[in-house]
């Protein structure tokens, strides 16, 4: 379940670069690629257990995907937040500039903690930038560093559904 939740956490996290950059991209497909490295203090029991099923403890991890982005993304003036239902993470812009994205993250769900993150954009066809996030899954110790990158491909999303842009 600690797993799971990590990488629901991850996942969510991956998710928001590709969508935060309202107002900023164009629309169209995205090549979207992410580096995620986690640090987790697993209970004895659970290490011992991943051990015996020859389970390496999550640690990094480079995911390469595509996101198509709509026009309404880059129409809209606020940041997308991760869904709080799913995650129990809240997200709030702290600054918004034509160029520089950053934004605050507080879990207070089975995952607790913090994080930053911080978008910068080169034009309208790419953009860069990290999230940190420090805190616990299920009561364990946990730090997760992303770093990750976005270029424009083309206007045609071909068979890449939009993301469900949620702005409150």
């Amino acid at each position: 379940m600690t797993h799971k939740l990590i990488l629901l956490a991850a996942a969510a996290v991956l998710a928001l670069p590709g969508a935060a950059w309202a107002g900023h991209g164009k629309a169209g497909l995205w090549s979207v690629t992410s580096t995620t490295k986690m640090g987790l203090a697993l209970p004895p029991d659970v290490a011992a257990r991943m051990n015996q099923a020859g389970m390496a403890p999550p640690s990094s991890h480079t995911a390469t995907s595509q996101m198509c982005m709509s026009q309404a993304e880059v129409d809209a003036s606020s940041v997308p937040h991760i869904d709080q239902t799913a995650t129990g993470c809240v997200t709030k812009p702290t600054l918004v500039t034509p160029s520089l994205i950053k934004a605050s993250m507080t879990c207070t769900g089975r995952l607790k903690g913090t994080g930053d993150m911080q978008i910068s954009y080169a034009g309208t066809t790419s953009y860069s930038g990290s999230y940190d996030f420090k805190g616990t899954v299920e009561g364990n110790p946990t730090q997760m560093s992303t770093t990750f990158k976005g270029r424009w491909l083309k206007a045609d999303c071909g068979s890449v559904k939009p993301y469900n842009l949620r702005t409150h």
